[in-house]
Parts: structure tokens; C-alpha cells; sequence
């Protein structure tokens, strides 16, 4: 048996935050992934924003930025493109393109280097509760053995299996899961090779197709589709997605990443006795954009602080996690509850309405590109967003 305060299952980037931040905060951590090389295999496009990064106080370093994009290129379905790029515009959310293979592992270094243990290899296959900590089953190399910990932070992903053990309702419904496809590609020829490329409408029911270049003529080219309105896979869509782009026709795939984004917001419950869930387990991706790194960083920096204070009151109870709970809804849950508005305006715009607002957009002067500064655009030249939207923003 062996005993630690706080125990992080899944060394993602949320986990890796949470074991950092409990670490620092003076208590026991041990850090553990199923996967034999933690980031691979990677199921992300890979896009952070600068302002993200400064938040958490993680200086971009040449060993995992691949590309810092200087704009946004949205494409609605007939190829109206809506360019905005730094000359026309200030960026102050203008992003970085990560190789998450390396990034992921540098964060998980940063735990260990802030004295978290680290444990790669090492599938969860079960827990209980022993008097008021909890035992977890784990199976290292062939080798079974249990940890016990005050704490259980669970950051093992869209419905995690932890947080089901502890009781916690993470199963989600089918409208609020993307299915995801995506390529690593090169022999991509992108018009704005410096921009990220976003692709609205039909092309992807439910979500969007992007391309997010990573150096030279090399880029992640992928979708996310809504299962629910479409008999067709992501990876169906993908290969007609690719076929028919002028900027990947003539590309070549060397690496496909599948896998589940959950879009339908936070988790109402996220703790009970001893467990709290983190990161996608906990539904801290953005709605609207379905991006979840720097947000389930946050998320886990928060599980982290809390976990370490709890250990040192002495205190594992859910009453004194649910500070937790009201902490991550005031770093995202007002924003997340709008994003998740507007996505479902914009699942109920056809083609042709997508094409006219692009049209508009096109035309537009913007004084500043972040998601909220769009979608006050949006509303300004569609009758149908103000009333549907107005109120929100």
C-alpha cells in the first residue's frame, strides 16, 4: 500500500496543474497516467491564447510553441473569408499553436519539479473508501498494487471514470459530446499561412472544420461534428473536408487523432467526500470554441489550492471541497454559460444566413479580436442574434 495526502489520475494538462499547485501548497502528490509517454497520443488542435498562458503565469517557451499565429481567418460555406489579422487589428488574445507532445510533458515536469511524484504506466482500475480516505486499485507493468490518499483529484478526461466511482454524474449526453477527427498534415498550402482557419456550416453539422498551421507547410486540419444531426462520422466528414479545401487537396496525412470533446459546460457537481474532478472530467471546455487547455489549467490550479488546504484542515469532507464548486463557476461559468447560448444560435443558422454574416463581417472595422468582441459584431449585424442574444452581452 502506498499512502500519499493527494492523489491526480490523468496527467493532462489540467492534472499536471492540479499536482503542481496541491504540491506547492506543502502536501504529499502523486501524479499518475495510464499512458507509458505522457501527451501522446494528442487529441487537440493544439491552439492556447497568449492572455491564457500569462494567467497561469507559464512563460512560452521555443521547445513546445511550434507557431505563434498573427490572426483569425473564418470561412463560411461558399469560401467568404472574414480575414483579421494583427495590421488590421490589435490581437490581445492572439495564440500560440502548441506540440502538445512536448508541452504536456514539460507541465507534468513542472509538478514534479514542484514535488509531485510521478507515475506513467499506471492504469486506475478501481476505488473505495477506507474509514474517511480512499484506496484506489492501480496496475503498474503487470504489477497490481493499491494507493490510499486523503484526496482524489480526477482529471481522467470527458466522462471520467473516477469521478463515476465517487458517484459524481459525469456521463454526458449526446448533444453535448463533439466527435472529433482531425489530421496532422503537411503539404498544406494555406493563403494566410500565419492565421488560424476556421470553417463554419454543413461542412461540420454542430461544430466547425479548422486548419492551425504548426510551421512551414505543415498543419492540424480537422472537425467536430454533433453525432446528433448528422449519419455521417467526424473522420467521414474529414476526408471530404480535406478533398474538397484548396489548402489541403494536395496534403498528406501523417497522424489521425480521434476522440470525444464535451461541449455542454461545467459540471454542476464537481466534488463529493474526497474527490473533486478537473478539466475535461469536469466539463471545463468553452462551448462555443471547444477549447479546453488553458481553461482545465485553471480549473486544475483551483483543485490543486483547495485539495492542499484541505489536507492541511484535516478536512476531506464535500462540505469542505464545495468552496471548489464556487470558485470555477466564478473563473468561467458565467462566460461558458454564454458561449453556450451562442453556439445554439448558431446551430439553428443555415448556410445561407452563415454566408450573409460573413458578407457583413467582411465589411466590418474591428477595434479588438476575442471571442466577446465577435459576437457583439454578431449581434450588430444580425437581427436574429439580437434577439436572441442581445441580452447576454
Amino acid at each position: 500500500m502506498i499512502e500519499t495526502d493527494i492523489l491526480v489520475i490523468g496527467a493532462g494538462p489540467a492534472g499536471s496543474s492540479a499536482a503542481k499547485h496541491a504540491a506547492m501548497g506543502g502536501v504529499q502528490v502523486i501524479l499518475m497516467d495510464k499512458k507509458s509517454e505522457i501527451g501522446t497520443p494528442k487529441r487537440c488542435a493544439e491552439g492556447v491564447s497568449k492572455e491564457g498562458l500569462e494567467k497561469l503565469g507559464i512563460k512560452p517557451s521555443e521547445r513546445w510553441v511550434t507557431r505563434e499565429a498573427s490572426g483569425v481567418r473564418m470561412v463560411s460555406p461558399n469560401g467568404t473569408a472574414v480575414n483579421l489579422t494583427e495590421d488590421k487589428v490589435k490581437l490581445p488574445e492572439a495564440g500560440y499553436i502548441l506540440e502538445r507532445k512536448v508541452f504536456d510533458k514539460y507541465m507534468a515536469m513542472d509538478a514534479g519539479r514542484a514535488g509531485a511524484k510521478i507515475m506513467v504506466k499506471t492504469l486506475a482500475t478501481g476505488m473505495q473508501r477506507e474509514d474517511d480516505q480512499l484506496v484506489v486499485s492501480a496496475e503498474r507493468m503487470g504489477y497490481e498494487f493499491k494507493i490510499k490518499a486523503k484526496i482524489v483529484i480526477a482529471a481522467d478526461g470527458p466522462e471520467s471514470r473516477v469521478g463515476r466511482w465517487a458517484g459524481l454524474k459525469t456521463a454526458l449526453k449526446p448533444k453535448n459530446m463533439e466527435s472529433c477527427a482531425q489530421f496532422e498534415m503537411a503539404g498544406v498550402q494555406m493563403e494566410e499561412p500565419d492565421c488560424i482557419e476556421f470553417h463554419f456550416g454543413s461542412v461540420s453539422p454542430g461544430g466547425y472544420a479548422w486548419i492551425f498551421p504548426k510551421g512551414d507547410d505543415i498543419a492540424n486540419v480537422g472537425l467536430g461534428v454533433l453525432t446528433t444531426i448528422t449519419d455521417k462520422t467526424a473522420y467521414q466528414h474529414l476526408l471530404e473536408f480535406v478533398e474538397n479545401n484548396p489548402a489541403t487537396k494536395n496534403a498528406q496525412a501523417v497522424e489521425i487523432n480521434i476522440g470525444g470533446d464535451p461541449v455542454g459546460g461545467l459540471l454542476k457537481k464537481k466534488v463529493t467526500d474526497n474527490v473533486l474532478v478537473t478539466g475535461d472530467a469536469a466539463g471545463m471546455v468553452n462551448p462555443l470554441t471547444g477549447g479546453g487547455i488553458i481553461s482545465g489549467m485553471l480549473g486544475g490550479r483551483i483543485a490543486g489550492q483547495v485539495a492542499a488546504q484541505a489536507v492541511t484542515d484535516g478536512d476531506y469532507s464535500k462540505k469542505n471541497l464545495k468552496i471548489y464548486e464556487k470558485l470555477c463557476e466564478d473563473e468561467m461559468g458565467k462566460d461558458f454559460q454564454r458561449y453556450f447560448n451562442v453556439k445554439d444560435y448558431l446551430l439553428s443558422l443555415s448556410d445561407e444566413e452563415l454566408d450573409t454574416i460573413a458578407e457583413a463581417f467582411r465589411d466590418s472595422d474591428f477595434d479588438s479580436i476575442n471571442t466577446t468582441e465577435l459576437i457583439k459584431k454578431l449581434i450588430k449585424v444580425s437581427p436574429k442574434a439580437l434577439l436572441k442574444l442581445g441580452k447576454l452581452f
